[in-house]
């Protein structure tokens, strides 16, 4: 679901506090960064990682061959944001083991860096004699200061009206000015649309990407609650079991519900729509493996939003009768579960909200521990098999777009 703000919203990008005070001049630290990322880069492919980025860098060129850019955005990202087994990035392991011991200035800058900031942006050239260049995020509505540590040379190809895609990382943090981390892919103007339209994929799979832009961000949480409220209004719950064929149906009705409510409230305010959002019936449509699932679950979470949950019927028959624990075919659905690393804890916390009585009992036999005990040791079994979902950031389902990328996503073919 999409809606365009108005035009009081910020549109500047908001440093992180530092913890020290900056001692060095912006130039000199971009300077110092050019050196220091080189040295990150070969850390990140030291023998101890290989495995781990080798498997980064097969799945991104698993849909062609890796090209430059998208081994060196690739090989970014696995430096300042991938997690390794431990809970750290790469970057922190560097800033620890660097030999001799970084300045307090370099190591706020590079732990800064974990702020990364990937989206498509417009150009606005800036003559302030730095080689700063202006680029407004069409994804979370902000402009950022940008410059490159390759010199202002590296920027020259960016010119005004032209659209980017790349990621970009503080200087440090305690300044506004930002840096190219990475790769920049130049566009030209005229593809202004095109890019517009890939700007809202992005915006639509990662809503979280917006979380910088504090007002796109509440919004989209209202969004969220207000759907969240429609959802349980024709449900009558933020859980429900249905049959496929009836979950889909019933979902299509209530996208279908939600775009004529947000036409009717756009019309009646006058604000801009787009008409790149999917339809109530593509909205509703669940994957096809669920449609040949005994049931669907749906649950309307008030952080998570709306999930779908294969055969969760046969789970929840489970834990309000401990004695299918003896159904093999329960058990390693509930195993799935439990070890699939694309499925958050919500739906086993549901489960035991539902059923309380039956958890211990079940995951007695599950993890063939006879004293488990859900409210002694459940947060500490969903924190070892689900630790990406407590190191990530919560965001809200639901995608706001700016006044600008909704006027490119207006422009026809």
């Amino acid at each position: 679901m999409l809606q365009v703000p108005h035009d009081d919203d910020d549109d500047t990008a908001d440093g992180t506090a530092a913890a020290e005070a900056l001692s060095m001049p912006v130039t000199e630290l971009v300077a110092r960064s050019g050196e220091l990322k080189g040295e990150l880069v070969e850390f990140a492919q030291h023998p101890r990682f290989g495995r781990q980025l080798t498997a980064r860098l097969r799945a991104a060129g698993s849909r062609g061959l890796l090209d430059e850019g998208i081994a060196v955005r690739t090989i970014d990202h696995f430096a300042l944001q991938h997690r390794l087994h431990d809970g750290t990035t790469v970057v922190e392991r560097f800033v620890a083991q660097r030999r001799p011991p970084l300045t307090a200035d370099e190591r706020a800058m590079l732990l800064g860096w974990r702020d990364v900031v990937e989206g498509l942006f417009e150009v606005h050239r800036d003559d302030d004699g730095a080689g700063t260049v202006v680029l407004h995020n069409l994804i979370d509505d902000l402009h950022y200061p940008v410059r490159s540590n390759m010199g202002s040379e590296a920027l020259a190809v960016l010119e005004q009206g032209m659209f980017t895609y790349g990621r970009i990382v503080p200087v440090h943090p305690a300044t506004g000015h930002w840096l190219v981390s990475g790769y920049l892919s130049p566009y030209p103007q005229s593809s202004g649309p095109d890019v517009a339209r890939a700007a809202l994929r992005m915006a639509t799979a990662d809503p979280g990407l917006l979380h910088r832009n504090r007002d796109l961000s509440r919004r989209a949480w209202q969004m969220q609650a207000e759907d969240r409220a429609a959802f349980i209004d024709l449900f009558g719950s933020d859980l429900v079991i249905l049959p496929p064929a009836t979950a889909q149906e019933q979902l299509t009705e209530h996208h279908r519900r939600r775009l004529e409510e947000a036409t009717a409230s756009a019309e009646t305010d006058g604000r801009p729509t787009t008409d790149s959002a999917p339809g109530a019936e593509e909205m509703g449509r669940l994957p096809e493996d669920y449609m040949e699932a005994d049931s669907v679950g749906l649950v309307y979470d008030e952080i998570e939003g709306l999930n779908y949950y294969l055969d969760f019927g046969r789970l929840d028959a489970l834990f309000a009768d401990p004695a299918l624990a003896r159904d093999h075919t329960s058990i390693t659905q509930l195993r799935n579960y439990l070890s699939d690393d694309t499925v958050s804890p919500l739906p086993l916390r549901r489960l035991v909200q539902r059923h309380p009585d039956g958890a211990d009992a079940v995951f007695r036999v599950l993890l063939r521990k006879p004293g488990f005990s859900w409210p002694r040791d459940g947060e500490d079994l969903l924190r070892s098999r689900k630790k990406s979902f407590f190191q990530q950031e919560t965001a809200p389902s639901f995608s706001v777009v700016g006044e600008r990328l909704a006027e490119l996503l207006r422009i026809p073919n």
